[in-house]
């Protein structure tokens, strides 16, 4: 079968009826579905196929409705046909049965629904063995007590699965006729015969030898592929692989893998002499390592022996070897796209893998909601054991999905305790931000809001939308930096930060710190972030940045789409990592550009709390090394989208028109003052700016959409940065957030959170009248 629809058991709808009775609509909805779901398994149609489906998706009329099913009958294996009195029966389809050791192919099954029956299918085999059960954690086989019906364990080479998730119904349809995907694997290679069966329920089998039948399958052997993989000094080390064959068949099969593969990646990340298994032919394999990382691309061939595939990272920038360290402070290992099953979510050294696949020296792992009590066993409030230098893995916790989350979620790092005082898992957890804050902040936590843009988009005031939650595709009234539209306050970001922000806590020893110590950034909208971030920096408050990624759930691609980089002067260590994060001495950035070493005449970032003083108004001398690297293969899937498509924070939108030049700005009290522009080819330089400071301020530099530094605070005259106008958005902030927040507060604690917000309006009033 040409498609070879190959991949991991599971089933596809196709709605159709009979002949020329086949209503036009729902046969092509169903087609186009078909298309969908087999190019998200990993199986598509040939390029010939696609074309002749698409035409007839675009024809719609009688004549391409018999053409297309040509088509998709030339791919099932088997015709499954359910009478009016609901028996199943089952006859071989026209498909070549030809398997993969090691590998998952796929086909079609052609269902005559005679009955309209709308259950669900099910297929069956005696010579079935699965790879991945429900409940069972990933590497311990299948080892449940042997059915006296079943062959023994040696015998069951096979697995079978039909796919029953979206694009897909999980049941029948009811209509005449249609298509499902069934998907084979083959833990043996040669001449491998099995026996199916299909059914709706219980007793819906046809009687005799009509329920089940036999097929010869030709199971071709797949050949070990040890990997040399090497970092860009020979050193052994784990990267990224991506294979695919001239189909677009991916490799492993996705959709069934386990951990340390994720299902819903493409790739795969494997280390130095580790082995991986593919039938013969020919592929097309992406090597990479990280954003800073020059992509490989290379065509490769299995012929009828084992064979050994080189491979070496090449760089186009390295910032740890000026000491900035980069780091991801919001990973997950389990809940949104990971496993809810067999294990609960990921372990630290699969979390680990990814880390060090993409180069990412710093990998918080956040335990929150969704597995809480399973997840939390692995909190030791050190580094993680799996962590190997420089790569450094350690569990802290996000507050999501219980507590304080619908007034803002909170990354809370480098806990000694990761459970708040009064119970063991998560339902006794304060609902105003503050207290848990309060709780963090003593033990000596750096804690800040999570994926911050949410619920701080910028709406008009007459936008119905003003009055929804969050949802993606809300429209921007404006992407003006900063601007001064009042937003809804009704989501998960920083929302209550606001309020947060002027407040200072019990510190470890007993000194008062501030609540908040950095903002999350890259993983929302970066105009929905820096906004708020301009305007409390404004009004006098000193928070930082940081750089997240939310795998995965805002971001299932891959760790480290969102990082910090620290400069540490000593020994990379977590909580070294994180105090410069505190300290600010950091910038953040997709990966894909840099701004190290950023000064304000000799005024270094984090040192001497970023603050740079000044009897009198004066120009300063910026300075910095800057680089960046604009790819169009790096990332095709990316690259060829729209750019309201791309990741919020990329470099594509920095872009200056079609060239591949990029704008650095300096940015004094969140306006752009000045500007120059970079070609980003990958060579790091030397960039300077003079700009005159008339009043005390905070100066940073951006590459709008990619990268920012933190600030350096400039202070003429002993004077405090104060601008009115953002301290007036501030106090109205407050208000808004209150009305959209009040009403998720605990009785018991609104007393607190009356105090907490009347607190923060009184701070800005006072600043105000300064």
């Amino acid at each position: 079968m040409k498609i070879s629809l190959r991949l991991a058991g599971f089933l596809i709808t196709a709605c159709f009826s009979h002949g020329a009775e086949v209503p036009p609509q729902p046969f092509f909805a169903a087609t186009q579905r078909l298309i969908d779901a087999t190019a998200f398994l990993g199986s598509p149609f040939t390029p010939e196929e696609l074309t002749t489906l698409r035409t007839c998706i675009q024809a719609h009329d009688a004549a391409s409705i018999a053409k297309a099913q040509t088509v998709l009958d030339a791919h099932a294996l088997f015709h499954v046909t359910i009478t009016p009195e609901q028996r199943v029966k089952v006859e071989r389809g026209s498909a070549k049965p030809v398997l993969d050791e090691s590998g998952w192919r796929q086909y079609l099954v052609r269902v005559e629904n005679e009955a309209g029956v709308t259950a669900k299918l099910a297929a069956s085999s005696p010579q079935a063995k699965e790879v991945y059960v429900k409940g069972s954690p990933p590497v311990v086989p299948n080892v449940k007590p042997r059915d006296p019906g079943q062959p023994p364990l040696a015998a069951r080479w096979l697995d079978v699965h039909l796919f029953d998730s979206p694009p897909q119904q999980p049941t029948l349809s009811g209509l005449g006729l249609e298509y499902r995907i069934i998907q084979l694997y083959s833990s043996e290679a040669g001449k491998r015969e099995a026996t199916f069966s299909f059914d709706t329920g219980q007793g819906t089998q046809d009687l005799g030898f009509r329920a089940e039948t036999s097929i010869l399958f030709d199971s071709l052997p797949a050949r070990e592929v040890t990997l040399s993989i090497t970092d860009e000094n020979g050193k052994p080390c784990m990267a990224e692989l991506l294979i695919k064959d001239h189909a677009g068949r991916i490799y492993p099969s996705q959709i069934k893998r386990i951990a340390p593969d994720f299902f819903f990646h493409p790739q795969i990340y494997r280390g130095d002499g580790e082995v991986i298994k593919l039938p013969d032919g020919a592929y097309d394999i992406t090597f990479r390592r990280g954003p800073e990382s020059i992509p490989e691309q290379r065509a490769v061939k299995i012929t009828g022996q084992n064979t050994t595939f080189k491979f070496q990272v090449q760089r186009w920038i390295d910032p740890s070897k000026r000491g900035w360290w980069s780091g991801d402070h919001h990973i997950h290992a389990a809940g949104c796209a990971h496993y809810s099953v067999p294990s609960m979510g990921v372990h630290a050294p699969d979390m680990a893998r990814h880390c060090m696949g993409e180069d990412l020296k710093i990998g918080a792992n956040l335990t929150w909601g969704p597995c809480f009590d399973y997840q939390k066993q692995f909190f030791t409030g050190k580094e993680d054991k799996e962590s190997r230098f420089p790569f450094l893995l350690r569990y802290d916790v996000e507050v999501s999905g219980f507590g304080s989350h619908k007034s803002g979620h909170l990354c809370l790092l480098k806990l000694k305790e990761q459970m708040y005082p009064g119970g063991d898992s998560t339902a006794h957890w304060p609902t105003l931000c503050l207290n848990t804050l309060k709780w963090a902040k003593k033990q000596g936590a750096l804690c800040g809001p999570a994926h911050s843009g949410w619920g701080l988009q910028p709406l008009a005031e007459n936008d119905p939308a003003r009055k929804q939650n969050y949802k993606l595709g809300i429209p921007s009234a404006t992407d003006e930096l900063p601007n001064f539209i009042i937003p809804p306050f009704n989501g998960i970001g920083a929302n209550e930060y606001i309020v947060d922000v002027t407040h200072l806590v019990e510190g470890p020893d007993g000194k008062p710190v501030p609540a908040v110590d950095f903002l999350s950034t890259v993983d929302t909208p970066h105009t929905w972030e820096l906004n708020i971030w301009y305007h409390t920096l404004n009004a006098g408050f000193r928070t930082r940045i940081s750089g997240e990624t939310d795998f995965p759930c805002i971001y299932g691609e891959r760790v480290g789409l969102g990082r910090a980089y620290v400069k540490l002067d000593g020994r990379l260590t977590y909580d070294a990592w994180c105090e410069g994060i505190r300290s600010g001495r950091a910038y953040v950035s997709d990966g894909k550009s840099h701004l190290m070493d950023f000064k304000a005449n000799d005024q270094e970032l984090g040192v001497k709390n970023s603050e740079l003083k000044l009897a009198k108004p004066a120009t300063l001398k910026l300075t910095a090394k800057v680089a960046a690297r604009l790819d169009d293969k790096r990332h095709p899937e990316i690259q060829s989208a729209p750019v309201d498509q791309k990741p919020f924070w990329d470099l594509e939108r920095a872009r200056e028109g079609t060239s591949h030049e990029v704008p650095v700005e300096v940015i004094v009290n969140g306006v752009s003052v000045a500007q120059k522009n970079i070609l980003a080819d990958g060579s790091t330089r030397d960039i300077t700016f003079d700009v005159p400071i008339s009043k005390s301020s905070w100066v940073a530099l951006r590459i709008r959409a990619s990268s920012h530094t933190n600030p350096i605070f400039v202070i003429v005259n002993d004077k405090p940065i104060r601008e009115k106008t953002s301290l007036e958005w501030c106090l109205k902030c407050v208000d808004q957030c209150w009305s959209q927040k009040e009403a998720l507060i605990d009785p018991k604690e609104h007393a607190d959170a009356v105090a907490a917000y009347e607190h923060a309006r009184q701070v800005y009033r006072e600043r105000l009248a300064e």
